[in-house]
């Protein structure tokens, strides 16, 4: 829809609205469904916004660049994810243990990123012509113009996901091997903070090094996080894996949306990005499916072991796609 309209901030907005207007839901919540449905409303809305965002990013910033551009807005956006749980842990204490009151505090930022899109976000795109506004704003034949190279960064895509599933799992193993659930926001704090301290730099080395050197880097650290969660024991191995993958993320989340946005056409960028946010999102599903069942009928162990084979698959995959590439090259 944002690439039919020419616009992409009424999305943002309606995406980051959304988000704001489900808070106070979490902290007036008297039963589960509740709870559940404005997690549900709130996911929604990362979903209205998270294409339209990137496609902005995309939109704004030169090619050249585009690495540096995607690091940043992957490092800030982690930054508040481990700035959160944070305010969370100092809060409960202030409120001791009264989660309610922490979740009223969490309308301010929410309503604060609001009104930075309100004020501060400016459309770039050129607006369509009558005849395409007339058009129906979501063509299956509009998917057939995105290029095969797009399809070829989606499925690496999808194999990354089903090779690091949720950040749930984490929890659990800190969990599992002793640190209290009330310590638990640690865990993503750990993992988010090396998130935000490499995606910038990883961003900026994107923009000059080949791409699959930067997958590979990603691929064999998340491997290293598997073995070390899935075979270190006690809560230094937890944390170690924890650490590592924090610096997974940092070196292919950003480079996976530079690749998405060096591959689309400039006017079906918020579509490119749709298609790859559901294939990923669908694969995260299935893959968190997989590693809870593993983890119920088989242990930790293996659910982190079974993550690393999928790492290795995609490493192959990632070699196998580049030497295609080169083959292509000397034959053109």
């Amino acid at each position: 829809m944002s690439d039919r309209i020419g616009k992409r901030k009424p999305l943002i907005l309606i995406g980051y609205g959304l988000a704001a207007l489900t808070k106070p839901l979490f902290a007036i919540a008297g039963s589960p469904i509740v709870v559940l449905g404005a997690r549900f409303a709130d996911r929604i809305g990362k979903g209205l916004r998270g294409a339209p965002r990137d496609a902005l990013v995309a939109d704004v910033t030169p090619p050249e660049i585009r690495g540096k551009a995607f690091g940043l807005r992957q490092s800030l956006d982690t930054i508040g994810a481990f700035l959160g749980p944070l305010l969370a842990i100092g809060l409960m204490i202030v409120f001791t243990n009264n989660i309610r009151s922490v979740f009223w505090f969490a309308i301010i930022p929410a309503a604060i990123a609001v009104l930075f899109v309100i004020f501060g976000v400016e459309d770039q795109g050129t607006a369509p012509d009558a005849t395409e506004r007339a058009r129906p704003p979501v063509r299956w034949r509009d998917l057939e113009r995105l290029p095969r190279s797009f399809w070829e960064v989606t499925i690496i895509g999808v194999v990354f996901t089903l090779a690091r599933f949720s950040e749930a799992f984490l929890i659990l193993k800190a969990n599992a091997e002793g640190l209290p659930i009330a310590l638990a926001p640690l865990v993503l704090v750990a993992m988010n903070a090396v998130y935000a301290l490499g995606a910038y730099p990883a961003g900026r080395l994107s923009d000059r090094v080949p791409a699959h050197v930067l997958f590979n880097w990603g691929l064999i650290v998340l491997i290293l996080a598997d073995l070390s969660l899935g075979m270190m024991p006690g809560l230094l191995g937890a944390f170690v894996g924890i650490a590592l993958w924090g610096a997974h993320m940092a070196l292919t989340q950003g480079l996976l949306a530079k690749l998405v946005a060096d591959h689309a056409p400039a006017d079906l960028r918020g579509s490119a990005f749709g298609v790859f946010n559901l294939a990923t999102g669908v694969s995260m599903l299935f893959a968190s499916v997989i590693a809870g069942v593993v983890w119920e009928y088989l242990g930790a162990g293996v659910t982190f072991l079974a993550g690393a084979g999928f790492s290795v698959v995609a490493l192959f995959l990632v070699q196998s796609q580049r030497r295609k590439t080169l083959v292509k090259r000397l034959n053109g």
